[in-house]
């Protein structure tokens, strides 16, 4: 076992994350979870809807001690997941802070309580602008969030004190079985790396995950809770920033 002395008694570290705030994820998500003594980190996208029908049912999740991240206002991806213009090549930094504070200050009426705050990139992109005029929108996470998470390049787990807090790699479990997840937790924590899953629907009809698999998986990490950490992804980013700043 390669322990990283980040992890103390643990041999590294799991995040369950899930992105868009959907009512799937009230139904099938959160329950086992808490059933589990687990907490996620959903990343909502802070729409009207969600806002006008939902926002007492997150609160109640924000209460019970999962994290809410910001995934923005109006979860703006490239043109070419669209195929439509007014996308992130026709953003500048300007537009997508404004809009990435504005779905701030819907979110702490969710969770006025937490204190620590994270972001997830919609659809996983991290630019705006075209061509020569192309740039990076990761500095601004890096300024008004502790960690950003984007996707990994290679599918690997984040290692402590040489990645990038404001683009975290996460990996995308849609579809995968419980077998296939907990194999990816078991080897990659195992060489003392940080593993954050990207999760979307739970036995629903949008980048789902089979709620037998989803539920395997977390009783296997309720199981190995004494060798492996799972927390949400402001709890992890802490301990690193701590630890390695």
């Amino acid at each position: 076992m390669n322990q990283s002395p980040i992890w103390g008694q643990y041999a590294g570290a799991v995040s369950l994350t899930f992105d868009d705030g959907t009512d799937n994820q009230l139904k099938q998500a959160v329950p086992p979870l808490d059933a589990h003594g687990l907490r996620g980190t959903f990343y909502l996208h802070a729409r009207d809807k969600l806002m006008q029908t939902r926002s007492a049912e997150w609160q109640a999740v924000a209460s019970s001690g999962h994290e809410i991240g910001n995934h923005t206002l109006a979860h703006i991806c490239s043109n070419n997941f669209t195929g439509s213009r007014g996308g992130l090549e026709d953003c500048t930094l300007d537009d997508i802070e404004h809009d990435i504070l504005h779905a701030q200050e819907r979110l702490l009426t969710i969770a006025p309580q937490q204190k620590n705050w994270t972001f997830a990139y919609p659809c996983h992109c991290q630019f705006v602008g075209r061509g020569e005029n192309r740039q990076s929108y990761v500095p601004l996470i890096a300024k008004h969030f502790l960690a950003g998470r984007g996707l990994s390049e290679y599918g690997f787990g984040n290692q402590p004190g040489f990645f990038d807090l404001a683009s975290a790699g996460g990996i995308r479990v849609d579809r995968m079985s419980g077998f296939e997840m907990i194999g990816l937790v078991e080897e990659l924590t195992a060489r003392g790396l940080w593993v954050i899953l990207v999760f979307h629907d739970i036995d629903g009809g949008v980048l789902s995950v089979a709620a037998d698999d989803y539920n395997m998986l977390l009783r296997y990490l309720k199981r190995r809770r004494q060798d492996i950490w799972t927390a949400t992804v402001a709890e992890v980013a802490l301990r690193i920033h701590a630890q390695t700043k």
